[in-house]
Formats: structure tokens, sequence, C-alpha cells
């Protein structure tokens, strides 16, 4: 065990924080080598979606030195491009560490030669997405945990294009960052170089995404809930500046508070996260409750349903085809664009064909469903969405912007109210026309130190014995997308069965999770078998979920 205490000692001689400092004396002095092996068995990884830990000591945990050496090698692989003075736009949300972790990566830029851009406050992950483009910056970093549990935290990278990274350059950062850790030396930080913004980074957002705005339509009851986070003051400054009424807000969950305390975990999807908003919704007669995560770059809605006798969530599918829709109905050309992942619902691409629009499906995440920006930059960008309720509206933002797809979704809704309409009466016609399209998710967690390798087994055995049948229907075609035939060679397989339910099986990136996308699609001969036809593919909905969950489990 010498060679594990030497490691402890090195770190606590490099760490910058002194109660980090602290914790992992405390670990050695009482002797607890199983703690401190669980924290120094390898190093945190950087992947495409950059950091996300638990906060405390080590290289396994989110630190000072964690986020210093990880600037460091973001600095080197910058100059190995040729940028000796690199710009670096850096935020942060309210979580436990954000400030701080933002002041380590500004000083380590700072003392590297380049130019640090940091913003002024707490501000949503979309505001700093926005600022790598508005400031002509070479990188962003934005200090975030997004929906994770309190006690996580985050470095999210964006290049200067202002999208995250993808392959190659997220394996040469990861390298160089390998690199400097390797070499155990003390990283440098500098007050030169770094330049704190004003408010005027936020108010350029601000200003920016009105243009998603299509219609004059402004009158809507709304609620609103920031979920404990960064999201609820810049909402109601792009309301008003809007013309919208003031939403009525939730107020035990609108200040930011990294203890997250009314809901257990922070994230609008969740069983109960709602439901204070739900309660003051009902109370107002509201028309839609709107509700960002903590980093404010994810929207959820709910809305009265069919009967009018409660308030009901919609689906991120739902909600993206109702955005896209929308976006569609108010503008006209063949040069627009929409996109959506792999996971997410095919109607999307069943609308915009009919309404000559370019359809782009992409692997999972917005790295890749905000890549036609810039790959297609003579086309319109209409909306980008998964179905993880992640919207980008008019390519103002290369990431998923909760505030602006607040925006769109609370102008849909008033110019449905004003025509008499619910967005219940947009999907059935949107099913009256495609067919009745419904998804769901399946997640299987796997716990314990064998977790990766029984996921591997699962994966394994659904790639090499896929059910036949579900729900009676015979399967048509199986695809590995390891293989890389139509995308980028990535875990998962894709399933089509003869009456067009779809199932894509696919490992999660950022938890021991197997997760199975299920989309059943039912005909509709006309307005009066909407119903059935929802019934229909609500029971072949149920049917599948409890195949795939038997297969996954």
């Amino acid at each position: 065990m010498s060679d594990l205490t030497d490691r402890v000692q090195n770190w606590i001689d490099l760490d910058p924080d002194p109660s980090t400092r602290a914790e992992l004396a405390e670990l050695l002095a009482a002797g607890d080598l199983v703690t401190l092996d669980r924290l120094f068995d390898g190093r945190l990884a950087f992947g495409t979606a950059g950091l996300r830990a638990a906060l405390g000591p080590g290289p396994q945990r989110m630190n000072s030195l964690v986020v210093r050496q990880t600037t460091a090698g973001l600095m080197d692989w910058l100059a190995a491009q040729g940028l000796s003075t690199p710009t670096v736009v850096v935020g942060f949300d309210a979580r436990y560490g954000s400030a701080q972790f933002a002041r380590d990566t500004a000083g380590v830029i700072g003392a590297r030669g380049g130019r640090a851009l940091l913003l002024p406050r707490p501000l949503p992950t979309p505001v700093l997405a926005r600022a790598v483009l508005s400031q002509g910056a070479d990188a962003g970093v934005m200090v975030t945990a997004s929906h994770n549990p309190p006690a996580d935290n985050g470095y999210k990278l964006y290049l200067g294009d202002g999208i995250q990274l993808v392959a190659p350059a997220d394996t040469q950062i990861a390298a160089a960052i390998d690199t400097v850790a390797a070499a155990s030396t003390p990283i440098e930080v500098a007050e030169t170089g770094v330049i704190g913004l004003d408010d005027e980074v936020a108010h350029e957002h601000l200003e920016a995404i009105q243009h998603v705005l299509l219609t004059e339509h402004r009158e809507v009851r709304s609620v609103y809930t920031a979920m404990h986070g960064v999201g609820g003051d810049h909402l109601l400054a792009a309301f008003e500046r809007a013309g919208f009424p003031a939403p009525a807000v939730v107020v035990e969950q609108f200040a930011p508070d990294p203890d997250f305390p009314t809901v257990a975990f922070p994230n609008p999807e969740e069983p109960g996260a709602l439901d204070l908003a739900l309660a003051l919704a009902a109370r107002e007669s509201a028309d839609v409750v709107l509700a960002n995560d903590p980093d404010a770059d994810r929207l959820a809605i709910a809305v009265p349903n069919r009967e009018g006798s409660a308030f009901i969530a919609l689906s991120g599918d739902q909600l993206g085809v109702l955005l896209a829709d929308h976006l569609i109905r108010h503008t006209s050309g063949a040069h627009r664009l929409v996109a959506n992942s792999l996971v997410s619902s095919r109607l999307l691409s069943r609308m915009a064909g009919a309404e000559g629009v370019t359809s782009v499906t992409t692997l999972t995440g917005f790295k890749w469903v905000a890549r036609p920006m810039v790959e297609a930059p003579e086309k319109q960008y209409l909306l980008g969405y998964e179905e993880a309720i992640g919207y980008s509206v008019g390519g103002i933002v290369r990431d998923k912007d909760g505030i602006s797809a607040a925006l769109v979704a609370a102008e849909m809704v008033a110019e449905a109210r004003a025509s008499g309409e619910t967005v219940w009466d947009r999907l059935d016609r949107l099913a009256v026309a495609h067919g009745t399209h419904l998804t769901a998710p399946v997640s299987v967690r796997y716990d314990g130190s064998g977790a990766a390798r029984l996921m591997d087994e699962t994966m394994e055995r659904a790639l090499a014995s896929p059910p036949a049948e579900l729900g009676g229907s015979a399967l048509v075609s199986a695809e590995d997308l390891s293989a890389g035939r139509h995308f980028a060679a990535t875990p998962g397989l894709v399933l089509v069965y003869a009456d067009d339910t779809r199932v894509i099986v696919r490992p999660s990136g950022t938890e021991p999770k197997i997760k199975a996308y299920i989309e059943v699609v039912e005909p509709v001969t006309d307005h009066l078998d909407i119903d059935s036809s929802r019934q229909r593919a609500e029971e072949r909905l149920s049917e599948a979920g409890a195949e795939i969950s038997a297969l996954l489990g």
C-alpha cells in the first residue's frame, strides 16, 4: 500500500484547497485505505460531455486540482492547434464549488498565456454557450452539473464553433490532461489575463433569443419553476422583453439553492419534481407550466389534460413536435432544416418531409444535434431537439437552451389559446396526418462492482438474440450501431418491427444503465378514429415496454 499512500501524499502536496487536503490527511491518519483506494482508483474520465462527478478529494472527484489540471490540459491542446493566446469564456452556476472552480479555470487560462472572459455571476448555461460565439472565443467552459444530485459538479467544454466537442478533439484533450496530471507538478494560476465580463453578456443573449418569436401572440397565463437553479431572473427578463405577461413563479424553487431542498432529484422529468408547480398552476388557472432544470438548458412543460381536470406534463417528444409544428407553420422556403436525435420520435422527419423541410437525424447528444448549424450553414435551422427535454431554436445557441425554448412554447400556447385550441388539438391534427406516434423509455440500472460486466453481457445478448417478435409483430431489421453504417460508430442496437414499432437499446454514457427507447406508430383514419388509435398505441407501447424490460433485466 506504500504506492497508494505515496500517491495520496503527492496529491495533498499539489492540492490548492485546504478543505480537500484536510479530508485526505484525515483518511491517511485513520488508515482508511479502502476509501483512499476508491478515490485514487484511476482518474475522472474526460469525455465529450467534459467532467461530471461528486465533489470531494482525489482524482476521481470534482475539486480544484482536477479542475486546474483539466484546464491546463485544455490550454496545452489549444496551443497545439496554433493558438498561442486563446480566448476562453468561463461561466458557472450556483452549485457548491462552482464559483471557485470558475476562478480556478480562469486563473490557469491566464497563467498559460490565454485570455479568460469570466461571466459576472451565476448564469444559465445557454448564456455561456452564446457568449462563445458573441465574444469570438476559441473555447468556453461552463462549471455546472446540470440536473445531477446536489453532491455533484461538472465541467462542460465548448470549442470555438459554440458546440460541445466530438472526436478526435475529445480524446486529444483527454490525453493532454493525462499528460499534465502525470507530471505531478503544481498548476500555476494568475490574475493576469482574467477579464471580468459585465451583465452585457446576459443582455446579449436576451436580445438574440427574441428573434425566435414569429407571431404577435402573447396572452398566456403561465407558471414557472427554476428548480432551485439559475434560470429564474433570466427567464423573467426574457418574458418581459418579449411582452409576455409575467409568469406566476414557484417561490419555493425560484432562488438558486445548491441543496435543492424541495425535490429529491432536481430534474423536471423526475416524478414529483413538478408537484409544486402543478399545484400553483391549478390555483392560478394557468394555461401552461414551464420548468427549467437547474442550469436552464432544458425545458419541460405541463398543460391541462384533455378533460381539463388536471395538469399533465408533456413528453420531450410531444413538446419537440409541437415546437416544430409551430415553427414550420410560421416560416416558408425549401432552405429550412430541423434535427433530432436517433432516439427521439420519427414524427419530426415525417412532418418535415410533408412540408418540404430538410430533416436530419443524428446520434444522441447535442454535440450532434447542433452540428447541422455549422455543416449546413446555408440552411435555416428552425429546431433541434432530443427527447430528454433539450431544445435549440433558431440556431441562436448551438446547444440546448431552455430559455429561448420557453419563449416559443409560451408563444405556441398563446396562439392556440387565441384560436380556441389546445395543444392536444394540434397533436391530434398531426396524428391524423402522420399516425399516432407514442414513445416511452425503459431504463435498467446495474449496481455494484460487476455493473460494467453485466451491462456488456446484456448488450451482447441483445445484439446476438434480439426479440424475433414484439407484441406479436415480426422483426424486420436489426442494426448494430457499433458497425458505423449510418452514423459514427457507437454502442447500440436499432430494432424495427413489421407494425412500425422501433426499439433502440444503448448503454448510458453517464450512468450504469442500459436504456431502451420504444416508439409505436398507430394509423389514424380520420378525426373520429383518434381516441381509439391512441388507445391501441398505448396498449402496444405498454406491451412492448414489458417485453423489453424482461430482455434487459
